[in-house]
């Protein structure tokens, strides 16, 4: 069976060296470049090459499908149309129209354009996708008479656009939403941890379900079911749709396929508990839901209790926390308070463990007590953090 996508045929829609290849590129929160790039060379991608923000990559249509699928630490997945020289809004016009909409789009579809800009003549995104969207329906008008629709939320087929020194890159979002909504969180709390960022936590911990895990802080339980679902080996999104489903031409047969290969990797049940604690109920009662829609409810305990009442499951094991560090989770002295807790419930409750705090504000961490062994960077949306390692000894 051919893995061939008819859409591929047209020049610029691969890799000119490799024309079995799909020019690929993965969206990552910044601080977790690198990670995402060693998810895909698991994946078996080629090409691999670490950017700021973002990962590049090549692979066929198997490996697109392995990547939206088993990708944890990434945002999107980005198929590339094509490039060309952008130095003001006709030269967008125009480049954009080059690119063979007809046989991405019909009139009766929807699109929508993504747009970012860096360091180029054309400085305001709202406009340049404005443009780009023009280019691709004034396109279809004039071949078929008729012209599709914009629609921003759910479109069927959405179009990143990215402009930098005045060289604009074309590309398909094969991810549609992103990647970090897995399907299963609907009961958010009033500061959600990103799915892609507990991933990136978790891989940083090292843990693979071994040993035991607690989160004393819980929240939405979002480290936890991340961790269980990582350590299974579970597919990142095989219960969501993706924005490729809609595209012209999808391979349903090679998707199943793959989708199937993915899912028989997949272990059954962990070995060692993993067990989170929060003093909110309602928080508990979000995490118990959580879980079983994400199917892990006989795998991730969830229990009231407060943090200082945390207690080990073991002579070894990781404990992650990821705590309020905001003036809206609470006052300034009570947040010192809290984190001097934090340190002393590290040394008398967890000794032979380690320990992983995600720290927002370094004033607050130090209020730990403690020397980290390791510090990692990573960013939960635009903010600077440190992931602090403490050996317990």
């Amino acid at each position: 069976m051919t893995e061939q996508h008819p859409i591929l045929r047209r020049k610029g829609m691969v890799a000119s060296q490799h024309s079995d290849l799909l020019n690929l590129f993965a969206t990552v929160p910044l601080g977790a470049e690198e990670l995402a790039a060693d998810e895909l060379s698991r994946l078996d991608a080629s090409h691999v090459k670490v950017v700021r923000g973002g990962v590049g990559f090549t692979g066929n249509w198997s490996v697109l499908y392995r990547s939206l699928l088993q990708l944890r630490t990434a945002s999107r997945v980005l198929l590339q149309l094509g490039q060309f020289s952008c130095n003001s809004p006709q030269e967008l016009y125009d480049g954009i129209r080059t690119l063979p909409w007809g046989d991405l789009l019909t009139p009766a579809m929807t699109l929508a354009v993504d747009c970012t800009l860096r360091d180029s003549a054309i400085t305001h995104s709202h406009f340049a996708a404005l443009k780009a969207k023009d280019a691709i329906v004034d396109l279809l008008r004039d071949q078929s008479g008729s012209r599709p629709s914009v629609n921003t939320k759910t479109p069927d087929l959405r179009i990143n656009l990215h402009v930098a020194r005045n060289q604009a890159t074309v590309s398909l979002d094969a991810a549609g939403e992103p990647l970090d909504r897995r399907g299963w969180r609907l009961d958010r709390n009033e500061a959600p941890l990103r799915e892609t960022l507990a991933a990136a936590i978790i891989t940083h911990t090292g843990w693979d379900g071994t040993v035991p895990l607690v989160d004393p802080m819980c929240g939405s339980g979002t480290l936890l079911l991340e961790g269980a679902a990582m350590a299974l080996n579970r597919p990142a999104g095989a219960g969501r749709p993706f924005g490729v489903m809609k595209w012209r031409g999808f391979n349903k047969q090679l998707w199943e396929r793959v989708l199937r290969d993915e899912q028989a990797k997949a272990g059954e049940s962990l070995a060692v508990p993993v067990l989170g604690y929060d003093r909110d109920p309602m928080a508990v009662i979000a995490c118990r839901e959580n879980a079983r829609r994400a199917d892990l409810a006989y795998q991730v305990s969830f229990d009231r209790k407060r943090f200082e009442d945390a207690e080990p499951c073991g002579h070894q094991g990781i404990v992650v926390v990821n705590p309020p560090y905001g003036v809206r989770m609470g006052g300034k002295q009570e947040l010192e308070q809290l984190y001097r807790k934090i340190g002393e419930v590290f040394k008398r409750r967890f000794t032979g463990w380690s320990a992983y705090l995600l720290a927002g504000d370094l004033e607050l961490a130090r209020l730990v007590g403690l020397k980290p062994s390791r510090r990692f960077v990573l960013f939960n949306g635009p903010l600077e953090c440190r992931l602090l390692k403490y050996e317990l000894y």
